[in-house]
């Protein structure tokens, strides 16, 4: 991901005001998609990884036609999708594995209390949506660390989401904040480590707080994917793909084998989604599919 205000995935994350929240409120189907001969892929997936795709990814490709084209691939599901937008994925079968908009951006976090009341707001307005609508999991952010030491910071992000994890455990909903790296993409980013999500989970003391592990972004800062992932998979509730260097296709092209890696999270009974978030090099909305569509069968072990 680019680090300017200008990124895709920047603006497809912003706040997302009140007046629109009331709009994804009809229950999801969240079905697998059935075979159709002449309107799905051939290829049959294996059915060991629940596979999802970044939306912001695909920016250039509208939402309809995005959802008809990941369908006929097979693909289930879409990550990081608005209340605004879940009527598009509803029509057409398509869960919303990961759902966004009570954050306010991806600096100003849990992890600075100036932005706590904001923050509780919108969590605890999106919450209920996310539950009505069917959905299990809503992204959270720690936000930069703007000088902070580590104990301030997880501190402050538990006091903080102390305040709405009940409101998520009433409604069955998991907060899941992502790992970022802060070397390349998201410079002072503070929750840039798998080990700095896990205390932060251990002090919150809810089954409702998981990590998102994005595998490309904790190769560049921690590298050693395998073996963490082995080590903390009872706190990652989410995977992120994307090829290193560049965040560009995951093929021979970069540095991580994802066979070995999908291997790994299927070895240790991960049920939940791997959502591709890789930015394909092809300009063409055809191009974007196939490259899509190769990257799913690279991950179909």
């Amino acid at each position: 991901m680019s680090t300017s205000s200008s990124n895709p995935r920047r603006r497809a994350i912003k706040h997302i005001i009140a007046g629109s929240l009331a709009i994804g409120t009809t229950p999801a189907f969240a079905g697998s998609v059935s075979s159709k001969r002449g309107e799905e892929s051939n290829y049959n997936m294996k059915g060991n990884i629940n596979h999802s795709v970044c939306r912001w990814c695909y920016g250039s490709i509208s939402l309809e036609e995005f959802c008809a084209s990941v369908k006929k691939l097979g693909i289930n599901a879409i990550d990081l999708i608005g209340p605004k937008d879940w009527p598009v994925l509803q029509k057409y079968g398509i869960y919303s594995s990961m759902c966004n908009g009570a954050e306010i951006n991806l600096e100003d976090g849990w992890n600075h209390t100036e932005f706590h009341p904001q923050l509780i707001k919108n969590y605890s307005e999106m919450i209920p949506l996310v539950a009505k609508a069917g959905y299990k999991q809503l992204i959270c952010f720690s936000g930069s660390r703007r000088n902070l030491d580590n104990e301030t910071g997880w501190k402050n992000c538990a006091d903080g989401l102390k305040q709405v994890i009940g409101i998520a455990e009433k409604y069955k909903v998991t907060l899941v904040m992502e790992l970022l790296n802060s070397k390349i993409d998201h410079k002072d980013y503070q929750c840039d480590r798998t080990a700095w999500g896990v205390e932060l989970a251990k002090r919150i003391g809810s089954e409702n707080f998981k990590l998102l592990y994005d595998i490309y972004h904790m190769q560049i800062d921690e590298g050693d994917v395998i073996r963490t992932i082995k080590e903390y998979h009872p706190y990652i509730s989410h995977y992120h793909t994307g090829g290193v260097p560049g965040r560009r296709e995951i093929n021979e092209t970069q540095e991580l084998y994802y066979p070995a890696i999908m291997k790994a999270i299927i070895d240790i009974g991960f049920k939940g989604y791997v959502a591709q978030e890789f930015i394909p090099t092809p300009k063409d909305a055809q191009g974007q599919i196939a490259s899509l569509e190769a990257a799913v069968k690279i991950c179909d072990v």
